[in-house]
């Protein structure tokens, strides 16, 4: 009996909704979100139950490509690149030769232990190979921890930066399983030349996005999220018609976007990352229903075996082997090394090989399924406990939240700052008016305890006050100069 369209939407929206209903349950357990969508969707596209029929790998995964796409884009506007600078090399080492180790040291034992065509065994490692950002910090955040600030940086910009890699390394195994007369050392221009392309394609075009946002003025806000929808799509679009790597330009156009000024940049940040989420939601739901059940148990041991292999041997000796020079600490590496998540990208690869007609694609996409289903359990559930023990995890510090909030707008130099009013301050006891803080710079509120309040000229301040400050980053340094200044410090004057 066919399902109406109506029907159709009601089962698609019911899937989301209950996915991000049960996210909140799985944070207070310690499970990444990520593994409930996927149990949801396993749920629905059950054949006994019947809800759902979908087996077109094609379509999904040109979905799984766009999705792809809002996936690190965002993660590039969520990169701040004073933070990433200082770590960028050795992210950079990660992101690519860290793949690569991996999905070759993966490739040697499935190769070795079931005796799988090489070129399939750097297949299967190459989807595996990245890592999650989303899925790591998910459940740091759920356990109310965090990592110090170096280590943080480094693990978010490899994790959001080596996914370009594993699109490479997959369509390279692919290329040579599908042409047999191509050789391995034929790829090595083609990489130069697709990583160049789209690092130059990433920088131009988040340059010029950045130009376009501000310069347009459309007349209804609203439009605004829809434009850079759009410039997200264009940029891989264009990116690959110039035989970049599309992935790497819209990664590295959010770094640039991320870290210019531009009109709503508040909103749109918050609309990419919330469509980042549902494109995580989708790619999972979707391998859940294009998961069959009785297909899984042949290939049980080998799914668990290759899981142990990624989690104990790949990762750690890869990122070994692209650290053994820096000035990482070995508790440090050993939490690089079991920060290993898989997330939407390995789902998205794992149907790579049905579009290109691979005769193994069906094992493969099943054994995928039980390395992230694997690694995000026992991984997820336990990266509090290692962080922990390696002495790593600090407590995270409670976000305040605002009552009010400011958009920058064009010809408006001015941001809203949190500036804390340390204990010893010569401003504690004085009134606002006293501090004569920079003419142009306005406090706009006053977080005291639990509450808020609007000040004036004659509030006192009092030891903890936090100032939301308008103004530039110039009265920014300054008004810190004034609130740091420590009775000690005039004393000794």
């Amino acid at each position: 009996m066919p399902v109406s369209f109506e029907v159709m939407l009601f089962i698609a929206a019911l899937l989301v909704f209950f996915s991000v209903f049960f996210s909140k349950t799985s944070d207070k357990l310690g499970v990444p979100a990520l593994l409930v969508f996927l149990v949801i969707g396993i749920v629905a596209g059950d054949e006994s139950l019947g809800i759902i029929n979908f087996d077109n790998y094609n379509v999904a995964n040109y979905i799984g490509i766009g999705a792809l796409s809002y996936i690190l884009f965002s993660g590039g506007v969520g990169t701040n690149w004073k933070d990433v600078k200082p770590v960028f090399s050795i992210g950079v080492v990660l992101a690519t030769a860290g793949v690569l180790l991996t999905a070759v040291i993966m490739a040697f034992f499935v190769s070795f232990i079931f005796k799988l065509g090489w070129k399939e065994s750097f297949l299967l490692g190459a989807i595996v190979s990245s890592t999650d950002a989303a899925a790591v910090f998910s459940v740091l955040r759920s356990k109310r921890i965090t990592l110090n600030s170096k280590l943080r940086s480094l693990l978010e910009f490899e994790s959001a930066s080596n996914d370009p890699m594993a699109v490479f390394l997959t369509v390279s195994a692919l290329l040579l399983i599908t042409s047999p007369e191509s050789s391995p050392l034929s790829l090595i221009p083609k990489f130069i030349l697709e990583m160049g392309v789209g690092c130059a394609a990433g920088l131009f075009f988040g340059w010029g996005a950045v130009k376009i946002i501000n310069r347009i003025n459309l007349d209804y806000d609203g439009l605004y999220p829809v434009l850079l929808m759009a410039i997200v799509l264009l940029i891989y679009s264009m990116s690959v018609f110039i035989k970049g790597n599309g992935f790497l330009a819209v990664y590295i156009a959010g770094i640039v976007i991320g870290n210019s000024n531009f009109i709503h940049k508040k909103s749109l940040i918050r609309f990419q990352e919330g469509l980042a989420w549902l494109m995580q939601i989708t790619m999972f739901l979707t391998l859940g229903l294009l998961l069959n059940l009785n297909e899984l148990l042949p290939v049980i041991g080998m799914g668990i075996f290759a899981t142990l292999v990624l989690m104990f041997i790949a990762r750690p000796v890869s990122v070994y082997l692209c650290t053994v020079f820096t000035k990482l600490k070995f508790n440090e590496k050993a939490m690089i090394s079991w920060v290993g998540l898989r997330g939407a990208v390995p789902i998205i690869l794992a149907m790579f090989p049905f579009v290109y007609g691979v005769a193994d694609a069906n094992k493969i996409f099943n054994i995928v399924f039980f390395i992230v289903f694997i690694s995000a359990l026992t991984q997820g559930v336990s990266l509090g406990k290692v962080a922990d023990l390696l002495k790593l995890s600090k407590p995270l510090a409670a976000r305040k939240r605002y009552p009010i909030e400011f958009e920058q707008m064009q010809g408006i130099n001015a941001d809203l700052f949190e500036i804390i009013i340390p204990l010893k301050s010569t401003a504690v006891g004085k009134k606002i008016v006293e501090l004569k803080l920079p003419p142009k710079s306005l406090v706009a509120l006053i977080s005291r305890g639990d509450g808020f309040l609007i000040p004036n000229g004659s509030t006192v301040v009092e030891n903890g006050d936090i100032f939301l400050t308008l103004g530039t980053k110039e009265d920014l340094a300054k008004i810190q100069d004034i609130v740091n200044r420590q009775e000690s410090a005039v004393e000794e004057k």
